[in-house]
Parts: structure tokens; sequence; C-alpha cells
């Protein structure tokens, strides 16, 4: 049988938000008290609160049934970190393809924040959600790049902010299929989930307002080298709105690709390439950049040869016909 709980709110606590008083008067993992509260699980003064950040009032009556504790994401020090940039405020990490952000969807551990635990056990009360400490923006498990991470409440208000009010510069390199005809281009297309396949993103109407800027790198015989700039961040936005406009990313065969066997990659050509943002202790702008990954580089520099190789052989043996 489970423990029954019963506090009466003292005035110390007075104006925080539940969530946080019930994790810590019962030592639950914040994670857990969102699933409780969420089922009806946690009340306050006999009601049920109506999300996690309704503030306390003094002498208030929480009551609940403790579960068996849950001890949340645990620290990993045998996930490597690519530490771009430390300091005491905030984290640069250079994301590894392959490699997922957080806990989640069956898997506990292996994940950025497990390694964020035990290299940076101080983002352990960092944000909202105890599943995903510090984590202000997440990227694709095939995704690699640049991913900031925040080591105080205070900057994670301030990145978070940023990303609200649209002002963090994260720029992405994507290859696609197919050849993109304008130079430049903006994809104005709501996003959510498709019709089709819930697990999946669309362009939908009513869905979820999503912009992203596009421009020609270079142009690779029946593949085009873009830069994409996000101006909101939705769930696959770039994949979903490149898909689309008929040009998916190479090798991204759940958003239409069937290429990447031709490029001999087994994940989505996209990289978070640069990531710029206002420092929240000292307002500097700070600005990364990451070297495209080795497997992207790989079948880059294969793709190049055999495009001017395919060049050369057209100047060789020019068509004359007519």
């Amino acid at each position: 049988m489970p423990e029954q709980a019963r506090f009466e709110v003292p005035e110390a606590l007075v104006g925080e938000r539940i969530d946080r008083v019930v994790s810590m008067l019962t030592e639950l993992s914040r994670r857990v008290v969102h699933e409780m509260i969420a089922d009806g699980e946690v009340t306050v003064d006999g009601a049920v609160p109506a999300k996690p950040s309704m503030k306390v009032e003094l002498a208030s009556i929480i009551e609940l049934d403790l579960p068996q504790s849950d001890p949340g994401p645990q620290p990993d020090p045998g996930v490597s970190l690519d530490v771009v940039h430390a300091d005491d405020h905030v984290l640069v990490i250079n994301k590894a393809p392959g490699v997922v952000v957080h806990p989640g969807a069956g898997v506990t551990s292996g994940t950025i924040v497990n390694g964020l635990l035990a290299a940076f056990p101080d983002v352990a009360e960092v944000g909202d959600d105890p599943v995903r400490p510090g984590i202000v923006h997440r990227l694709d498990k095939g995704t690699s790049g640049l991913l900031m991470v925040a080591r105080t409440s205070t900057a994670y208000e301030s990145l978070t902010g940023q990303l609200a009010d649209r002002t963090v510069m994260r720029r992405y390199l994507a290859l696609v299929d197919g050849e993109v005809e304008s130079s430049e281009g903006l994809i104005d297309g709501p996003l959510g989930r498709s019709h089709r396949d819930a697990t999946r993103q669309a362009v939908v109407v009513g869905g979820r307002e999503a912009r992203t800027r596009y421009e020609v790198i270079e142009r690779l015989g029946e593949f085009t080298l873009l830069h994409c700039r996000l101006e909101t961040g939705r769930t696959h936005q770039i994949r979903a709105h490149l898909e689309a406009i008929g040009h998916p990313v190479s090798g991204d065969t759940r958003y239409g690709s069937s290429t990447g066997g031709d490029l001999a990659i087994s994940r989505p050509f996209l990289h978070a390439e640069t990531l710029g943002f206002v420092h929240p202790a000292d307002d500097g702008l700070l600005v990364f950049e990451a070297n495209l990954a080795e497997d992207l580089e790989v079948a880059l520099t294969a793709l190049r040869k055999r495009t001017d190789d395919a060049a050369a052989k057209e100047v060789q043996n020019p068509d004359t016909d007519g």
C-alpha cells in the first residue's frame, strides 16, 4: 500500500510552485511530481492543481499518496561530451550523431543529460523538467552539432526567453535531395502532427507557426547544400519543411528521402553548425561554430568528387545532338 502524506504549507514556502514544494517536502523528483499532478494524484485543499506552476498559499493542505521512489536520470561518466564552451552560467556542447539529448520514450541512459549530470552536477536543479535538467533546446537523435545548456536558473530563464523572442541564432547545414531552384527562400508553413502518421510533423491547417529560411551554398548534381536558419523552433521543423517543398534532407528516410545509400550515410544530413546568443550574465554576444561531423564530411567529400568527375566526363564527351 502506498504511504499517505499530508503537509501544511509553512510560511517559508508561500508563493513557491506546487511541484517544487511537493518535491522539497517528499524528496520525489519533479518529473514524478509533474506526472502525479497530471494524473490528479496531488491535491491542495482538496482540489487538484490546474498546473504544476500553481503557487501555494500559507497553511494550505497538500495531500498525496507517496509512490515508490523514482531516482530520475542518473549521472553517467561514460557518456562522452564534446564541450565547446563552459563557464559558471552556460555550456555549449557539440552533440555527436546518434546520441539522444534526454531520457524518454524508453531511453533511460546514455543520453546527453546523463553525461551532464556526471560532469556538471549543478545542472540537476535547473529548468522546469527534471528529466531535462539544464536543457534549453534539443536536437534530434540523428542530428549533430551545437546545443546550449543552462547551469543556473537565471541562465535558464534568460536563454529560454531569448528562444521565445527568436533572438537566438541557429544555423544548420543540410544536404537535400534534388536541385533547389531559388538561391534563397523562406518556408512559412504551420506545423502539426501528420494526419497520416502521428509520429511525424507536417505542414497542416491549424498547426503552430513555423518559419525556416534557407540559402543555397552549393549545387552538387542531384543534391543541393543549404544553410537553414530557424526563425521558430518546432519539432522536426527543418526536416518537415524541406520535405514540404519537395527537397527532403538527404538520408532522412522518415521524411521522404531515399538517398542515404547513394551517400553512404545512415542518418539525415543535418548539422547544427552555428549557435549564437547573448550571455545571460554579462550580455555579451557569443557565437560558436562546429565543423561538420566526420561521417557527413566524408560523404560530402565523396559527393563533390563524384560531381566533379561527372562534369569532367561531360566536357570530354559533349552531347553532339542537333
